[in-house]
């Protein structure tokens, strides 16, 4: 995973450098605003302000932050929620590869400066997937039919590189929880996380969304799918995708007495 790390890396570049941004005219930092491209202005609350943008500046250059400096792969894809395939949503994943059975990884709505968070996944692999209690595997989905179909895409690596990650990924499990749905409340999480799922075969993804997506990013799911035809299908643990059996576990609100209240 080291030389896709390499080419993925947001936040590879020399601290001491970026500190020395902070020293550069207080002017051409207030200066400094998003572009129409990537600020829709969505979010709850007044636009940032220029002391706000000045002080995020700052921190950014100074301050340590290794769990999102850890973050090397960059993967694009769609989820539905688990007990609603008609809701469907793009994810764009930022993962960090925490040993060779586990991935984590925060989700956005895009990949621009302004994305929203909107939810978590966690990736095992087969082998630890397997080791898994009955009622645990209800709530992950496989990667099979992602990474085959090319519906999910790893965006600005070479073709080489993300072809020997994908055959890494195809064989994986994901449990997915969105902490803010998006595709209802565009401007502010309402509600509780929600359990998502992953698509097993063709005609389930929205194609018009797919579609979008290719395009926006130049990309065509349709290459990738063939170019990976190369990468064996495995066979799929029949604990995951219980979206499949007609009956799913979702959470849902319910009112519940405080326990061990102190002082």
């Amino acid at each position: 995973m080291g030389l896709l790390h390499n080419l993925t890396c947001r936040r590879c570049f020399s601290r001491s450098l970026a500190a020395s941004a902070v020293a550069a005219p207080v002017a051409a930092i207030f200066g400094r605003k998003a572009s129409a491209q990537d600020r829709t202005d969505t979010a709850p609350g007044s636009p940032l302000s220029a002391r706000s943008h000045m002080l995020d500046t700052a921190a950014d250059a100074m301050q340590s932050k290794r769990p999102i400096d850890a973050m090397s792969e960059y993967l694009n894809g769609f989820h539905f929620y688990a007990d609603d395939m008609g809701r469907q949503v793009e994810a764009n994943h930022f993962c960090t590869h925490l040993t060779e059975d586990f991935h984590q990884c925060v989700i956005y709505d895009s990949n621009l400066a302004n994305a929203k968070l909107i939810g978590i996944e966690y990736i095992v692999s087969e082998r630890l997937f397997k080791t898994l209690p009955d009622d645990e595997k209800k709530l992950w989905h496989s990667h099979h039919y992602e990474v085959k179909s090319g519906e999910l895409i790893a965006l600005g690596v070479p073709e080489l590189a993300e072809h020997a990650f994908m055959t890494d990924l195809v064989t994986t499990y994901g449990k997915t929880w969105h902490t803010w749905q998006i595709d209802r409340d565009l401007n502010f999480p309402m509600g509780i996380p929600q359990l998502m799922m992953g698509f097993t075969q063709d005609g389930q993804v929205n194609q018009p969304m797919l579609d979008d997506r290719d395009k926006r990013f130049g990309v065509s799911f349709a290459e990738r799918r063939q170019n990976r035809g190369d990468i064996p299908m495995p066979g799929v643990d029949p604990g995951a995708n219980s979206w499949t059996g007609g009956r799913v576990v979702q959470l849902r609100l319910e009112e519940v007495p405080v326990r061990n209240v102190r002082g």
